[in-house]
């Protein structure tokens, strides 16, 4: 790390060491003891400028404090059939570790329809998994490979991407804006596998709007990527939909339920679901828990964030429009013959 950077730290926990008991003690539950490390994440994301980097993890405590969020893994989706339809339709899973130590995290981006339960379901959800990777997830990686790990890699499938997928770009934007403004830099690397062309058109309107940094972490593999992925992990650490070509589906279940890391019945949804009921009857004792989802309040998307929303909006309808006359073309063709 330079001096500059190492400067730069220094500022910032002087700063922090100025704030009120409430921040202090959710900043805690938030750095799990690396608190310089966690202060350097936020720098990052705000190019190592220290004022803005203080404002960005003042505002990021005080949305964890408003919307309870050091509880959050203690408040079960219930009941176990609603968050098995979540699971259905939010496809996310953590499918083993890389090389490093670092854990893989499977998203089915084509195939998730978020149509099965309500937003703040959906947001619950991720924010748990989210949370439960840096409570859990993280120092057990820390602890087996002997050294910190605070970030994961992530492996998207757009197997199944279609036009459609434009009426969940609200709700990718509203989790996206959480990661970003609330868990930043917890993602090492983006592989992107499985591109249909609609991805593919996106991603040349989408790439130059991103900032080099976060360019930089997104790879574009070549059909499922298994032969890249194999460089940094193993096999068994492999997402499902990544472990034969021309396997295809995100839901592809030929190896079972136990190799489909999205299913509720896969050891890693199982062990986070068991824990978010354990931690809730530790404080609910005895009393029935509730049910109902969690309104937790959505932060004001970045203008930068809302400029990619809007280009991909426009590019979905230009790829629709061009659809469109080829449908029309291909009737007129067939009413001809």
């Amino acid at each position: 790390m330079s001096n500059t950077h190492q400067e730069a730290i220094k500022q910032f926990l002087s700063l922090m060491g100025n704030v009120d008991e409430k921040l202090n003690d959710t900043f805690q539950n938030m750095h799990h003891g690396y608190p310089t490390e966690t202060l350097a994440r936020f720098l990052k994301a705000r190019d190592w400028d220290v004022p803005k980097a203080y404002k960005m993890l003042i505002d990021c405590l005080q949305w964890r404090i408003q919307n309870e969020i050091d509880n959050i893994l203690s408040k079960p989706i219930i009941p176990a059939d609603l968050y098995r339809a979540v699971r259905d339709s939010q496809l996310v899973g953590l499918s083993g570790y890389s090389k490093e130590g670092l854990p893989v995290i499977a998203i089915g981006v084509g195939l998730s329809t978020y149509d099965k339960a309500s937003v703040n379901y959906y947001v619950q959800s991720h924010i748990q998994m989210n949370e439960y990777r840096d409570r859990v997830v993280l120092p057990a990686a820390t602890q087996k490979y002997g050294k910190h790990i605070s970030t994961c890699l992530k492996v998207l499938d757009m197997t199944g991407l279609k036009l459609s997928a434009l009426n969940q770009i609200k709700l990718l934007t509203t989790i996206s804006t959480i990661d970003d403004l609330n868990y930043p830099e917890k993602t090492e690397t983006y592989y992107i596998v499985n591109a249909p062309y609609i991805f593919s058109a996106c991603w040349k309107a989408v790439k130059p709007l991103l900032q080099e940094r976060t360019k930089r972490k997104i790879q574009v593999l070549q059909g499922c990527g298994r032969d890249e992925l194999l460089k940094v992990m193993d096999y068994s650490s492999l997402p499902h939909f990544c472990r034969k070509e021309g396997s295809g589906s995100s839901r592809n279940r030929s190896n079972g339920t136990i190799d489909n890391c999205f299913s509720l019945d896969h050891s890693y949804h199982q062990q986070l679901y068991n824990y978010i009921r354990h931690q809730a009857n530790l404080i609910e004792s005895g009393r029935p828990i509730k049910q109902g989802s969690i309104h937790v309040e959505f932060p004001e998307p970045d203008p930068e964030d809302t400029k990619i929303a809007k280009t991909i909006e426009s590019e979905f309808q230009r790829l629709a429009d061009q659809n469109g006359i080829c449908n029309s073309l291909n009737g007129l063709k067939v009413n001809g013959d």
